[in-house]
């Protein structure tokens, strides 16, 4: 069975950038390509100053990022989350894939995806499949845009979702994605969503997503960020992000939420939890609720009283 080798090359500046995301979106190993101090490293390692041609070779001016998934990982939900937290950094970038050629996670994801339970309420269940239950049914085809419910930072947001939605909600969902968490808010008796995502491939795949689960009239999908697209006061908003992004976003969100709202911060990497905690209390926002699994945390707020 094959391992995945997915390479991010950036510009020697970005690097820390790269290698930040690309740790909170692996389970697996990173190996980091960067020669622009190879005469120095290799003299500090070995002692040396003779080094093989090929090296002396190398660019000095990128480094690239690789990143490995397991045989069993599915690169149909890791590639997109990848590319979309690359895209939110505003680094230039290049990305490939050895192991497995992009048209076949492209098109052969299907068979990672499956039906699944979430919370006390919820089903995903993929549009292909014939899953019968009682429960909610959340009908997807998350095409390339991320969200499908089977990564942590997903469900995490899911099962809060399903706990704190009792009906006649107004949500807003930062980074919609697939648009799974305004959707299924929704489908939970949310009166409105709106998505915002500044990838307009998202924003297509969410409004097909919408459609599917026929709550297309009630949920708003707009291409933008947060500044200039959400208006008013939401009674739950989402955002299953970065570290980085949530802590530059958070001073903006306090002003957004409606009394007794809650504040859904997903997409951090336990080793940020501390510091994502401090950015959003210092914003005006008290965590009430933390949740982790596998390696990821979710943190749910309110609003500080002044």
């Amino acid at each position: 069975m094959e391992w995945t080798d997915i390479s991010i090359t950036v510009a020697k500046r970005d690097a820390d950038t790269a290698e930040a995301i690309a740790t909170m979106v692996a389970n697996g190993g990173i190996y980091i390509e960067d020669y622009s101090d190879l005469e120095q490293q290799a003299w500090e390692i070995a002692h040396v100053d003779l080094i093989e041609q090929d090296l002396l070779d190398k660019p000095r001016d990128i480094v690239i990022v690789h990143m490995y998934l397991a045989p069993d990982e599915n690169p149909a939900e890791v590639l997109p989350l990848f590319e979309e937290r690359l895209k939110n950094s505003g680094i230039g970038y290049q990305l490939n894939t050895t192991g497995v050629e992009q048209e076949d996670w492209q098109n052969a994801w299907k068979k990672y995806y499956h039906a699944m339970d979430i919370g006390e309420r919820l089903a995903i269940v993929p549009g292909w499949e014939d899953y019968r239950t009682d429960r909610i049914r959340i009908v997807m085809d998350p095409g390339m845009a991320f969200g499908t419910g089977t990564h942590e930072t997903t469900s995490l947001c899911l099962e809060t979702l399903d706990s704190l939605v009792k009906g006649g909600e107004r949500v807003l969902d930062i980074g919609t994605g697939s648009g799974i968490l305004a959707i299924a808010a929704l489908k939970l008796g949310a009166d409105s969503a709106e998505g915002v995502d500044i990838d307009p491939m998202c924003v297509r795949t969410a409004g097909e997503n919408a459609a599917r689960n026929g709550v297309a009239d009630r949920f708003k999908v707009l291409v933008g960020d947060l500044s200039d697209k959400a208006s008013g006061q939401y009674n739950i908003i989402t955002a299953n992000i970065v570290a980085a992004a949530i802590l530059s976003l958070a001073p903006h969100v306090p002003v957004l939420m409606a009394p007794g709202a809650r504040f859904i911060a997903s997409g951090i990497i336990d080793e940020r939890k501390d510091e994502v905690l401090a950015g959003l209390k210092a914003a005006g926002l008290e965590p009430v609720e933390v949740k982790e699994k596998r390696g990821w945390v979710c943190i749910i707020c309110e609003k500080k009283e002044a």
